[in-house]
């Protein structure tokens, strides 16, 4: 194709010189001197048709440039022509390239191109009166691409940096070999590429990272090559879109090697960079723009001295209709008075509530209250407690049968003299007319027993599976304290024979219902069945037999507080709290690790033996448990403490999915021909480095699915589909992230591929959910936040149920737009 040559412009540099000159020359006549340096651009009386170009698809390459013509040009151009040329028919175009800024003063030439590729070599490439004309083309709807050096052009232009979307800053000149992490999953530019993405290139480094004023569509993986002194960090966008003063924007950064385009994944990028921008197709590019969410809450601050819109928030779940039900754990708001006196029989009680906020009425109900052992306020492990109302979910036919079934540990059935107690799960029935449970309809399902000398670790979540399976979320019952914040494997301390620091006598125990994700599917009678797969039969021969519960499909847990199932695929989500030491220990193990983990089938997540990927820590036993011993064996545990009633040999442990510490997200270390890790500190690399702890207490979220049958105007988008949240109940460097994972290696240990940040979405702050202590996701596509509020033990003015909301509207161009109408 015949390209026409690049004349030069009377360039934005040459006519500041002329400012200058006119401004010397005002001063000596006493006129007014120019207010800036350089003109905004003339308002341009271009007539363009609305939107530019045709079903007859053209793309007008523009490789003007201040310099040599760079090599990338022939090998860019080249490969558009050949893009345009391939494919289905559906998706041809066109191409025609030009040098020479005066195109975009000429109606009838530009009027014609439905998009724009920039390939130029960066510099100020346009007079006011082109650079006018461009954006007249842009403002009618027209499609722009930049590639590569297109952000360094016409670098005086705030329009110009609009429309690229970030500037360069110092970045490192030299060809590397990096992974690019592809996000979007749905976009023509990147739904067919890998979602670890492995390419030699030259990488910029952003001078404003563009992040949630842009949709990032492919984000650089900075441990992957040197970035060199201006890194952007673990949110590296290289690509992205948005929809831009009446046109379509996409800028890549990649593409600064004449390789480059000769590789079938970029051009295939290009390919659907140019099916949007030219609007062959459309697509969403406002889904992670911060500004299109919107953050409501939804319930007021409790009247004083009641508790008519919250209670302690500890969980939520959402009805097939929309209304919302949150529990209250058990503490009443700060002017309450606790009893922690155990030969007082009030001791702990305290009122669990279930309240229901109704977003038609937007009324909330308080639908009903149990009496429950857990209210004993703050302070020591010995006096704090956090049993109480635990967990919530709704009967699969709920609109039918208004049963809800509730997880928690009932003040009669406290012993004060064993200090022991009972936690079950039940279900009740509630008045869909009314929204009153009715108390009197307990139907106990599944009770056990727990210490209740000690705090803490009760977990409580619970979620359904698609068939009609309930799982059940349970802490450790165990003391963070007496092991130096290490594994929760003392077993000395005890209460009348009862130990309460000893992790392996319950989440490492196979015949404790503690310390477990439980599995049982409940029938219409208020009994329960045991479904096939779980971890146990609970008629296990093995040492003896009697060692093993059949209700348990996961064990080796912490304190699982919030667990989700993904319908779709039966995979469950959990995330629970790690132990308290700050750093690793050459002698004990690993720092705290709070966990998130992927679940696809019954197994051992490690606690109290391993945490992460597999990283064990010491054993210890009597008579003398602050004496160090072996190091325990991740693929063939034993349970050798004098507290265990269950089975020596356990199964092996699985890696989890995230784990961080408060060095970082992920840590590893070098591991012995034992294959035990260093735990040296300066030794340590951290695989996630998008996230890190201190403070920290993981919160579990739901993964999204869009429905499309049901979305509403404030459904998150379909971006997001497939997209598991993961959160922290802080809000600093903690995680606040949807992540994705390889479906080959989910439930495997498989680290996810990508993660980005929602903290500007669910906003962080005092103002904001500073304390997220669940989400859920509503059938309309919305999202449901609980903000714990600001305090320990009890409810406050924070204490909030919160709504976010997507306000992007619809997918660009719109299909009345579109070039071709049978192409969507």
């Amino acid at each position: 194709m015949q390209r026409v040559p690049h004349r030069r412009s009377r360039s934005r540099r040459a006519m500041a010189a002329a400012v200058v000159a006119g401004t010397m020359a005002a001063s000596l006549l006493g006129g007014n001197a120019m207010a800036g340096p350089y003109p905004e651009p003339p308002s341009t009386t271009l007539s363009l048709p609305s939107p530019p170009g045709g079903k007859d698809v053209k793309v007008l390459v523009f490789y003007g440039s201040t310099t040599e013509e760079s090599p990338i040009v022939n090998a860019g151009i080249e490969a558009i022509e050949k893009i345009g040329l391939s494919g289905p028919t559906a998706q041809r175009f066109k191409t025609e390239t030009n040098g020479d800024g005066s195109v975009f003063t000429n109606a009838t030439k530009l009027g014609k191109y439905n998009a724009v590729v920039f390939l130029t070599g960066g510099g100020d490439v346009l007079d006011p009166e082109q650079e006018a004309g461009l954006e007249a083309f842009v403002e009618a709807g027209g499609g722009f691409l930049g590639v590569r050096d297109a952000a360094r052009t016409e670098p005086y232009s705030d329009w110009f940096t609009g429309l690229i979307g970030a500037r360069p800053a110092a970045s490192p000149d030299s060809v590397q070999r990096a992974t690019v992490e592809v996000g979007d999953r749905q976009h023509p530019a990147t739904k067919n590429l890998p979602k670890e993405w492995k390419r030699s290139d030259k990488w910029f480094n952003w001078d404003k990272n563009p992040s949630g004023s842009v949709h990032t569509v492919a984000r650089l993986r900075e441990s992957t090559y040197k970035p060199g002194e201006g890194a952007n960090g673990a949110d590296h966008p290289i690509s992205w879109c948005r929809d831009y003063d009446g046109g379509r924007s996409f800028y890549t950064g990649m593409g600064a090697t004449v390789d480059s385009y000769a590789e079938a994944d970029f051009r295939d990028h290009l390919r659907g960079a140019l099916q949007w921008t030219t609007r062959i197709s459309r697509a969403d590019c406002k889904a992670t723009i911060d500004a299109n969410y919107a953050a409501e809450r939804v319930t007021q601050p409790n009247k004083p001295g009641e508790s008519d819109q919250i209670g302690e928030p500890h969980g939520t779940v959402v009805a097939p209709d929309g209304r919302v039900f949150y529990i209250g754990r058990g503490g009443g708001d700060n002017t309450q008075p606790v009893v922690t006196d155990w030969a007082n029989p009030d001791i702990g009680k305290g009122e669990g509530q279930i309240h229901v906020y109704d977003p038609e009425t937007k009324k909330v109900t308080k639908a009903g209250g149990l009496t429950i052992f857990g209210n004993k306020g703050g302070g020591d492990e010995l006096v704090k407690n956090e049993e109480g109302l635990l967990g919530i979910e709704l009967d699969p036919d709920f609109m039918t049968n208004g049963w809800v079934y509730l997880h928690y540990t009932p003040h009669s059935e406290i012993n004060r003299d064993t200090r022991m107690a009972e936690r079950r799960v039940s279900r009740f029935t509630l008045d869909l007319a009314t929204n009153k449970l009715d108390l009197a309809s307990e139907k106990t399902l599944l009770a056990w027993p727990v210490q209740i000398n000690s705090c803490c670790h009760s977990g409580g979540g619970m979620a359904w599976d698609s068939k009609g399976n309930l799982y059940i979320a349970t802490g450790d019952n165990n003391s963070s304290q007496f092991s130096e914040g290490y594994s929760g494997n003392n077993p000395q301390p005890n209460y009348k024979g009862v130990s309460f620091a000893d992790a392996r006598r319950t989440a490492g125990n196979t015949n404790n219902l503690n310390g477990k994700i439980l599995r049982i599917h409940p029938e219409d009678d208020g009994t329960y069945t045991l479904p096939d797969g779980n971890l146990f039969t609970g008629e296990e021969t093995a040492e003896g037999g009697d060692k093993t519960r059949g209700e348990i499909y996961v064990m080796g847990v912490r304190n699982p507080a919030r667990i989700s199932v993904d319908k779709k695929t039966d995979t469950l989500y959990a995330g629970w709290v790690g132990p308290d030491a700050g750093a690793p220990s050459t002698t004990w193990g690993p720092a705290k690790y709070d966990t998130f983990a992927a679940i696809t089938k019954a197994g051992n997540q490690g606690w109290p033996y391993c945490m992460g990927n597999k990283q064990p820590y010491r054993d210890r036993n009597l008579p003398d448990p602050t004496k160090p011993l072996g190091w325990y064996n991740c693929d063939a545990p034993k349970n050798e403490s004098p507290n265990n009633d269950g089975l020596v040999n356990i199964p092996p442990v699985t890696g989890n999915t995230i784990w961080y510490s408060p060095q970082g997200g992920a840590p590893d270390f070098p591991r012995d021909a034992n294959g035990i890790p260093s735990y040296k500190a300066e030794e340590a690399t951290y695989l996630l480095p998008w996230l890190k702890g201190g403070g920290q207490a993981t919160m579990n979220g739901p993964l999204y699915r869009f429905d499309a049958e049901n979305a509403t105007a404030d459904s998150w988008p379909s971006y997001w589909d497939g997209k598991w949240f993961v959160g922290d109940f802080y809000d600093q460097t903690q995680p606040r992230h949807a992540v994705e994972l390889d479906p080959r290696t989910a439930g495997k240990g498989g680290l996810p591929v990508h993660a980005e940040s929602l903290k500007k979405i669910i906003p962080v702050g005092e103002s904001g959910i500073r304390n997220l202590m669940d989400w859920k996701f509503a059938p309309d596509g919305s999202l449901y936040v609980l903000d714990y509020g600001r305090g320990f033990f009890t409810s406050d003015a924070k204490s909030a149920l919160w709504r976010v909301t997507y306000k992007g509207g619809e997918a660009t161009p719109a299909a009345a737009d579109l070039a071709r109408k049978a192409a969507q």
